[in-house]
């Protein structure tokens, strides 16, 4: 248990220091992730469309 502790809040610390160091690069990441959950998604109701 400790060790996922000390993980989680490294994990914490170095998406926080991204975040203030590099916040351009840190808002594409984060638009990339979400174009990519947006995809996914439309991927879906898509299918679920051509189902009916």
């Amino acid at each position: 248990m400790q060790v996922k502790k000390v993980l989680q809040y490294t994990g914490i610390a170095f998406v926080a220091f991204y975040l203030f160091t590099r916040p351009g690069d840190a808002a594409s990441a984060v638009r990339g992730a979400l174009d990519t959950v947006m995809g996914a998604a439309d991927s879906l109701a898509q299918f679920f469309t051509a189902l009916t």
